[in-house]
C-alpha cells in the first residue's frame, strides 16, 4: 500500500520530470496578503504571477501547499467530524502552468498521473467541463479515451472559477472517482443523478483542473487572455483514501496514527461512524491545524487568525470533554501529528516543544471554565426543549467562560436550539464601545469630530508633514480656529508629529508676529494634522516659526526604535510566533505587548536585554523608505493583520536584525538609544504579555536609582554593598520563625470567628452549606480557620474566601461523611474558581484556588448551594 508520504512525493517527481519547478509549500500565513486570513489553496502563492503583477520568474510550477479553510469566505470548520472529506488543515497537490501550457497537457498530466503513476483504475474515473467548453470535452476524450457518457458539462457554479469579482476567470474541469457499489460502478448516469450522487459522496471529486483563459472586465465582460495559464489542485487525503482503498479520509495513514494516540489517552474505544468516532475525527483534525498554525508562526488570541486558532482548539476541548477527558487531550495528538509529519515537515520538530507548550496552556485555561460553561449551557438548553438562546446568554458563554458564538451555536443545533446571533453581536458591540468609551476617559484616545468644522482657511495649499526631517522650521499658517480660549492651527510644513501607530504626539510651540502658543495636543482632522495649545499674546495669521521640543521628542526617538529592536529580539529568542499586539511609546518610556504563552524567564529576559542592547551598540543605520505595499511585503517588511495600509507605505529598516511599517519618528542610528533596560514583564489577557522598558537617559537615571539605593540599604544594613544580599537572606529567616511562632500561637484561637460562621450554615437537601467571605492576615490563617470550621461543622461544606494583600483566595472543606457521598472539596472549589475567573484544586476533604476577577467573587459565593446541590443528589 502506498502511503501519503510516497503519493506526496510521486506527484512532485513526476511533474519535475514534466519540466515543472518544484517549490515548497509556502507558509500558512500568506506572506503578501494580509487580508486573507489562511492560505486556503495552492495558487495563493503564485497569485501575483497570475494577476500580472509580476514577471513571471518561471514558466511551470508544482507544490504540495499547506492549506486551511476554518475562517472567512472557505470555512469547513463545522462540517469537520460529521463528514468523510471535510478538514480544516489539508495539502493541496497543485501544478501551475504560467503562459506555458495549456489544456490539452494539463489534462494528460492529470490523467498518466493518476492511471500510471497511482495505478488508479480508469473506468471508475469521471469529467466534468463547463458546457460551453467544447475544446476540453473533445480532449477528455482524445487523451483519456472516455466516452461522451462519462464526460458531464455542468454550469458556472460547478465548472467556471474566478479569483475576485474582475480579473483573470475561466472554465474548469474536475475528475471524479466512481464510489458507488461495485454492482454499479461504470454504469451510464444521467447528469441529474450524477450530482446528486456527488453530493451524497458516490463520485468523490479528486482533482480540479483550472483554464485561466479570459479577463473578465467591470462590466461583467470577458476577454481573452494574451497568455492563458493553468492552475490545478488534488487534495491530498483524498487521492490516499483511494489509493489506499479506504472510504474515509480519517481511515488513512495521514489520520490512523493520530486516532490511535487520541484513542490511548481517552480510553473510550474509536468505532467508525459512532458518536465517539465523530469526537475523535474532529480530535484528530483539529491537531493537525493546531500543529501547522502554531508552526507557522499564528498564536491563539481574540482577533483575527489568532481567534480562528483558538476556536479551533476549543472545538477541540469540547469533543474531548464529549469523551469523558477532563484533563488537557489536544496536546497528546498534537504531538502524535509531529511524529507523523515530522519527515516532510521537519520544522514541526524543530518547534515540537513550543506546539505542545502553546497547546497545554489553551487546554488548561479553556478547562478551568468548561465545566462551569457547559453547566451554564446546559441550564440555557436543557436535552428535550427546544427555543432559542437569548444574545445576552450566548455572550456571556463567550465572555465568561470562554465559549466562541460558533461553538455554542454548533452545541444549540444539536440539542434543537437556535442562538440569537444578532443579539450577541450587539452585546459584543456594546462591550467594544464601552471600551472605546474607558479608553477616551482615559486620555488613551482623542476624538477630533468636534474640531471638524469652524475653520479659518488661510491658503488652500497642500499640508506636508516635515517631523522626518526637522523639528524647527520656518512655515505658513493653512487655517486656524479659536475655541474655548484656545487656539488651532494647521500648519503648510508641519514638524509637529500626531499620535499613531503607538507613538504620542509632540509638544513645542509656535512663534508668531506678537504671540507665541505653546502646543499641548496634535489632532488629526480632515486630512490634516492641527496643533492646539494656549496663546500668548494677540494672534493674527501670518509666517510663523514652529519648533518641536527636542528633548521628548529624542526621547520618543529612542523608545520607538528600541521597539523594533524588542520585537526582534523577542522573536530571536522565544520563536516566530511573537507579534506585536499593541505597543505604547512616550518620552518616559516604551510598552510593548506581544503573543507568547507565558512569563518569560529570566534568563529569557537577560538574553532579549542583551540581544537589543547589542544592536544599540552596533550603531546601525536606521534607513527609511516610502515603497509599494505589496513590495514591502515582498522584502519581508512585518504587517500587522489588523491594521489597514494603503498602496504606499513607510519601510524603518534596521539591517539584518528589524524590518517592519512604520510611521513614526525614529533615531537615525541605533548608537543614538544609548541604552536599554526593561522594567517590567507581565501578563495582560490569555497569551498576550507586555514588556515595559527604558532607554537613553531614562535608563541610566534607572541605573543610578539602583546604585543610590543600593547604597542606602547597605548602610541601613551596616554591612558593606557586597553582603546586602547575605544580611537580607538571614533577616528573612529571622522573620519566617518569627511567623511560625505567630502562627503557633493562633493557631488554636479563632472561636468566635468560627461562631459566626456556623451561624450563617444554609440547609441544602440535608446538609448544612457555608459560603462566605472572612478577614484573615495570610493563607495559613485561612487553612487554620477552614480547619476549626471542619471540626465543629458535623456535616456539611463551606467555601471561605478572603483577600490578601492584591489577590483573593478560596478555601473549601467537606465533612467526612459529605466526601463518602460524593460532595468533594476539590471538586466545589473548581467549579466556584471558575465563575470568578480562576482556578484551584486539592484534596477531596480540603482545597484551595486562586481568583482570576476578586470582583466576581461574591457572585461566585452565591452559586455555591446550586453547585453542591447536585452533587449531593450524586449528579
Amino acid at each position: 500500500m502506498q502511503s501519503a508520504d510516497e503519493i506526496r512525493s510521486r506527484f512532485l517527481d513526476y511533474f519535475a520530470r514534466q519540466g515543472h519547478a518544484v517549490r515548497p509549500s509556502s507558509s500558512l500565513v500568506p506572506a503578501d496578503d494580509p487580508t486573507l486570513l489562511f492560505s486556503n489553496a495552492g495558487m495563493v502563492q503564485f497569485k501575483k504571477l497570475f494577476l500580472g503583477l509580476e514577471e513571471a520568474p518561471l514558466r511551470r510550477a508544482a507544490t504540495s501547499q499547506k492549506c486551511v479553510r476554518a475562517g472567512g469566505k472557505h470555512n469547513d470548520l463545522e462540517q469537520v467530524g460529521y463528514t468523510a472529506r471535510h478538514h480544516t488543515f489539508f495539502e493541496m497537490l497543485g501544478n501551475f502552468s504560467f503562459g506555458d501550457y495549456f489544456k490539452r497537457d494539463a489534462i494528460r498530466f492529470a490523467w498518466e498521473f493518476l492511471t500510471q503513476e497511482l495505478g488508479i483504475p480508469r473506468e471508475r474515473l469521471w469529467a466534468t467541463v463547463h458546457h460551453t467548453d467544447d475544446e476540453a470535452a473533445a480532449l477528455w476524450q482524445e487523451i483519456a479515451g472516455l466516452p461522451p457518457e462519462r464526460i458531464f458539462r455542468l454550469g458556472d457554479k460547478d465548472n467556471f472559477w474566478q479569483m475576485a469579482e474582475t480579473g483573470p476567470c475561466g472554465p474548469c474541469s474536475e475528475l471524479h472517482y466512481d464510489l458507488r457499489p461495485e454492482g454499479k460502478r461504470g454504469t451510464d448516469v444521467p447528469v441529474e443523478e450524477f450530482v446528486e450522487a456527488g453530493e451524497s459522496g458516490e463520485f468523490l471529486e479528486l482533482w480540479n483542473l483550472v483554464f485561466m483563459q479570459f479577463d473578465r472586465d467591470a462590466d461583467g465582460e470577458l476577454h481573452p487572455l494574451p497568455a492563458p495559464s493553468i492552475d490545478t489542485g488534488a487534495g491530498l487525503e483524498r487521492v490516499t483514501s483511494v489509493v489506499q482503498g479506504v472510504g474515509s479520509n480519517y481511515q488513512t495513514d495521514l489520520f490512523v496514527p493520530l486516532i490511535r494516540r487520541a484513542e490511548a489517552v481517552v480510553g473510550v474505544p474509536y468505532e467508525y461512524g459512532s458518536a465517539a468516532g465523530m469526537s475523535y475525527h474532529v480530535l484528530a483534525d483539529h491537531a493537525r491545524a493546531v500543529a501547522f498554525l502554531l508552526a507557522d508562526g499564528v498564536f491563539p488570541s481574540n482577533e483575527g487568525r489568532g481567534y480562528v486558532l483558538r476556536r479551533i482548539l476549543r472545538r477541540a476541548v469540547r469533543h474531548a470533554w464529549l469523551l469523558g477527558r477532563r484533563e488537557a487531550t489536544l496536546v497528546e495528538v498534537v504531538d502524535a501529528v509531529v511524529e507523523r509529519m515530522r519527515e516532510s515537515y521537519p520544522d514541526l520538530l524543530a518547534r515540537r516543544d513550543y506546539l505542545l507548550r502553546t497547546t497545554r496552556g489553551e487546554e488548561e485555561r479553556f478547562l478551568a471554565t468548561i465545566g462551569a460553561g457547559m453547566g451554564r449551557f446546559e441550564e440555557l438548553a436543557p436535552l428535550g426543549g427546544s427555543g432559542k438562546i437569548s444574545g445576552e446568554d450566548a455572550f456571556r458563554l463567550y465572555d465568561t467562560f470562554g465559549f466562541p458564538l460558533d461553538l455554542t451555536e454548533l452545541m444549540a443545533a444539536e440539542r434543537g436550539y437556535e442562538v440569537d446571533t444578532d443579539g450577541f453581536n450587539r452585546e459584543l458591540e456594546a462591550q467594544r464601545r464601552r471600551s472605546r468609551q474607558d479608553r477616551a476617559a482615559s486620555g488613551l484616545s482623542v476624538e477630533a469630530d468636534a474640531l471638524a468644522a469652524g475653520w479659518e482657511e488661510v491658503d488652500a495649499a497642500e499640508q506636508d508633514f516635515a517631523g522626518y526631517r526637522a523639528t524647527s522650521l520656518e512655515t505658513d499658517i493653512l487655517a486656524f480656529r479659536r475655541m474655548d480660549g484656545r487656539l488651532a492651527l494647521q500648519l503648510r510644513d508641519n514638524p509637529f508629529y500626531a499620535e499613531g501607530g503607538g507613538q504620542v504626539s509632540d509638544q513645542g510651540h509656535v512663534f508668531g508676529e506678537g504671540w507665541t502658543m505653546a502646543v499641548d495636543e496634535v489632532r488629526r482632522v480632515s486630512g490634516r494634522i492641527a496643533v492646539l495649545g494656549n496663546v500668548e499674546g494677540d494672534f493674527s495669521p501670518g509666517p510663523v516659526r514652529a519648533v518641536v521640543e527636542e528633548p521628548t521628542r529624542r526621547d520618543t526617538e529612542r523608545n520607538h526604535t528600541a521597539t523594533h529592536l524588542l520585537h526582534a529580539a523577542l522573536r530571536r529568542v522565544l520563536g516566530e510566533h511573537v507579534q506585536q499586539q499593541g505597543s505604547r511609546v512616550d518620552p518616559e518610556r516604551l510598552r510593548f505587548d506581544f503573543s507568547h504563552t507565558g512569563p518569560l524567564t529570566s534568563e529569557e529576559i537577560t538574553e532579549v536585554e542583551r540581544l537589543v542592547n547589542a544592536a544599540i551598540w552596533a550603531n546601525q543605520d536606521v534607513c527609511t523608505d516610502q515603497v509599494g505595499y505589496r513590495d514591502a511585503l515582498v522584502r519581508g517588511a512585518m504587517a500587522l493583520f489588523s491594521e489597514k495600509y494603503g498602496d504606499t507605505v513607510r519601510v524603518v529598516d534596521i539591517p539584518g536584525v528589524s524590518l517592519e511599517l512604520c510611521g513614526g519618528t525614529h533615531v537615525r542610528t541605533t548608537g543614538q538609544i544609548g541604552l536599554f533596560r526593561i522594567v517590567s514583564e507581565s501578563g495582560v489577557a490569555a497569551g498576550v504579555r507586555r514588556i515595559e522598558a527604558v532607554t537613553g537617559p531614562a535608563a541610566l537615571a534607572r541605573m543610578q536609582g539602583y546604585e543610590q539605593a543600593l547604597r542606602q540599604v547597605s548602610n541601613l544594613l551596616r554591612t558593606r554593598e557586597e553582603g546586602v544580599l547575605p544580611r537580607v537572606q538571614a533577616l528573612l529567616d529571622e522573620h519566617r520563625e518569627l511567623q511560625r511562632q505567630l502562627q503557633r500561637a493562633r493557631s488554636g484561637g479563632g472561636p468566635d470567628a468560627v461562631a459566626r460562621l456556623l451561624d450563617t450554615a444554609l440547609a441544602v437537601d440535608g446538609a448544612r452549606v457555608i459560603a462566605m467571605p472572612v478577614e484573615v492576615a495570610d493563607s495559613a490563617e485561612l487553612r487554620a480557620l477552614g480547619d476549626q470550621l471542619r471540626e465543629r461543622l458535623g456535616s456539611g461544606v463551606a467555601v471561605l474566601a478572603a483577600t490578601l494583600g492584591e489577590r483573593a483566595s478560596l478555601f473549601a472543606i467537606a465533612t467526612d461523611d459529605m466526601v463518602q457521598r460524593g460532595v468533594r472539596a476539590d471538586r466545589i472549589v473548581r467549579e466556584v474558581a471558575a465563575l470568578a475567573g480562576g482556578k484551584g484544586g486539592g484534596r477531596p476533604h480540603m482545597a484551595e484556588a486562586g481568583v482570576g476577577d476578586p470582583a466576581r467573587v461574591p457572585d461566585a459565593l452565591a452559586r455555591v448551594p446550586e453547585i453542591v446541590r447536585p452533587m449531593l443528589a450524586g449528579t
